[in-house]
Parts: structure tokens; C-alpha cells; sequence
């Protein structure tokens, strides 16, 4: 067998066992009881918000979670009538929105991240530092591979 068809067999093999592992946590935090006041898809909007540190397109913030436009569209709205966020004009261009998090969004991504986190860190205790280290560094390399 060629080394080529082995690279792919093994790249095929090595995502679908990152996909398994995302499934299968993302299910099981899921599961836990502190999506009270934003689901986890809510949160990841929220978190990317505050994590970004200033409104943004609904272009770029679509970048950044795993939704459709129109499906992230829906969600702004509904994240916009609960006043977690807001959208405001873009001084840069007329046309465009900008997407920002209120302080009530604020607190509520605060409030769930800290349980969330809890929740990540006690799943990633299956791992060791210096591999939690190469999962970062290996994930990182992919996503800059990705934009190169």
C-alpha cells in the first residue's frame, strides 16, 4: 500500500476519532444542568462575544460558531428580544450590523462558563498537562494550516 493512501486512511481515522470525542462531550455537557438561561448554542454566541471583546458582523460571528447564517440570525433575534445582545449600526459601512453583548448578556455567559468550565475541566482530566499542551498545540497548527 502506498504511503499516500496511508496518510489518508490515518488522517480519515484520526478526524473521525476528534469528531467522536467532540460528539460524545458535547452530549454529555449537554446533559448538564446549567443551561438554564442560555442553551450551549446560546452560549458559544455569547462567549464569542465576550471572548472577541467587541461587536461584530454577523458575517465574522458566524465564523466562529457552528451555525447557519440563517439559523445564528434567528438566534440573535431571539438573543436580541431576551436583551443579551444588541444590534447597532456599523459607522464603517451603512449597511452592515453589528452584533454586540449587553451587560445582561455579560453576566449570563459568565454565570454558565463558570459551571461549563468546571465541567470541561473535569472531562479534560483525562488527560495529562503536557497533552492537554499538544492538543492545543496540534488543534491551533490545524486551524492555522487552514488559513494559510
Amino acid at each position: 500500500m502506498s504511503t499516500h493512501r496511508t496518510d489518508i486512511r490515518l488522517a480519515n481515522e484520526a478526524w473521525e476519532s476528534l469528531m467522536t470525542a467532540h460528539a460524545r462531550l458535547s452530549g454529555d455537557f449537554a446533559a448538564k444542568p446549567i443551561w438554564g438561561e442560555a442553551s450551549m448554542r446560546e452560549y458559544d454566541v455569547l462567549y464569542t462575544l465576550v471572548k472577541r471583546g467587541d461587536a461584530m458582523r454577523l458575517c465574522d460571528l458566524q465564523e466562529d460558531v457552528l451555525l447557519s447564517q440563517p439559523a445564528l440570525s434567528r438566534m440573535v433575534d431571539r438573543l436580541v428580544s431576551r436583551g443579551l445582545v444588541i444590534r447597532k449600526p456599523n459607522p464603517e459601512d451603512g449597511r452592515a450590523v453589528l452584533i454586540e453583548i449587553t451587560a445582561e448578556g455579560i453576566r449570563v455567559q459568565r454565570e454558565v462558563g463558570r459551571a461549563h468550565g468546571r465541567d470541561i475541566g473535569q472531562a479534560m482530566r483525562a488527560l495529562a498537562p503536557e497533552e492537554l499542551r499538544e492538543l492545543q498545540r496540534l488543534t491551533q497548527k490545524l486551524v492555522a494550516a487552514r488559513t494559510a
